[in-house]
């Protein structure tokens, strides 16, 4: 059964850093594409990061150059360097992959970012 838990959220200033990180099991980890969402209060959950099986990233423009995806394909994780961090970067961040046709995700972790 594919399961994701996200960790490392927590209270920032805005210019501060977190860094995110996904465990994942359940999946041959090192074939599958991997995501970052996040969903702020009241707003619909969006794309931040993605990462292929060969590594290539994508990016929202929004955390272009602030943000940086990677996956460790022997401890099977995920993670998202969150670098500048903004007050608009507050929201519950989800891991996500699509397996056999469905989308698993994880249960989330908050990340705050104060003024």
């Amino acid at each position: 059964q594919v399961r994701l838990v996200e960790s490392g959220g927590g209270l920032v200033q805005a210019g501060g850093s977190l860094r995110l990180s996904c465990a994942a099991s359940g999946i041959n980890f090192k074939l599958y594409t991997l995501h970052w969402h996040r969903q702020a209060p009241g707003k619909q959950r969006e794309v931040v990061a993605t990462i292929n099986s060969a590594g290539s990233t994508n990016y929202t423009d929004v955390v272009k150059g602030r943000f940086t995806i990677s996956r460790d394909n022997v401890q099977w994780r995920l993670y998202l360097q969150m670098n500048s961090l903004k007050p608009e970067d507050t929201a519950v961040y989800y891991c996500n992959t699509k397996f056999r046709g469905s989308d698993f995700w994880g249960q989330g972790t908050q990340v705050t970012v104060s003024s």
